[in-house]
């Protein structure tokens, strides 16, 4: 008799392709998706991509609009195809200027840059411009069952209310240690370095005696009298996780 399904079914990984030709907004932008819980390959050249597509499934594709070759994509098949994957397209730096949903279903849409980017906005917004972008594209393909939460043990943290539960405790967290916390279950039972924990919970750079004061304020709120879930590795960073290091 087959197994009912997984009560603790948890959504299954997007596949993003990014296509940008300048490591200074390639980088931070797949480091970010990355801590998102994206799966990313990053290629420089149109013509690549195009390879690539006919390689693997994509569910989403970031296009830098002025890389000379882009025209070897227009014809590709897997953009033309019923399921094909959604398409977000940037300049050269970051800059949003439209979108395509997967699937052939939708019209592509241009886009004003999202709150607090203004008209000439810094890296560090633009990155978190597309990332908005792309949680909207690909955000459907959540399975059913999965209510929006992310669980480590008896750690919840629900992203519609912004707030955290271990076993019966409520947690309460400011904006930077919801950000963390998001970033260390995303990426449980992996360490984390200060510059990647530093790129997702600040727009701009932090010290490093700023990321060892949150993350000690946040240990203290998540381990409380419990059994410790929030661990240093000394050298190389922090990581959510049981006690025997990653």
């Amino acid at each position: 008799m087959p197994k009912p399904p997984s009560t603790d079914a948890v959504p299954a990984i997007p596949d993003v392709l990014l296509v940008v030709g300048e490591p200074r907004t390639s980088e931070p932008l797949s480091a970010l998706l990355e801590l998102a819980g994206y799966r990313t390959v990053v290629v420089d050249r149109a013509t690549h991509a195009g390879l690539l597509l006919t390689e693997r499934r994509f569910d989403l594709v970031i296009l830098d609009v002025t890389l000379p070759d882009t025209a070897a994509l227009r014809h590709s098949r897997r953009l033309l195809a019923p399921d094909r994957p959604a398409v977000l397209l940037l300049t050269g730096t970051g800059e949003f200027l439209g979108s395509l949903p997967g699937g052939g279903t939708g019209r592509s849409r241009g886009g004003a840059p999202g709150p607090g980017t203004g008209g000439q906005p810094a890296a560090s917004g633009r990155v978190a411009e597309v990332l908005a972008r792309a949680r909207q594209l690909v955000g459907s393909q959540e399975p059913a069952g999965w209510d929006g939460a992310l669980r480590y043990g008896d750690l919840v943290l629900d992203d519609a209310t912004r707030r955290a539960r271990r076993g019966e405790r409520t947690i309460e967290l400011t904006p930077a240690e919801y950000r963390l916390l998001r970033c260390l279950l995303v990426n449980a039972d992996r360490v984390l370095s200060k510059e990647q924990i530093g790129r997702h919970v600040w727009t701009d750079p932090p010290t490093d005696s700023a990321i060892e004061r949150l993350v000690s304020r946040l240990r203290r709120k998540v381990n409380g009298e419990q059994p410790a879930l929030i661990h240093t590795r000394r050298g190389f960073g922090y990581w959510l996780g049981r006690t025997v290091q990653p």
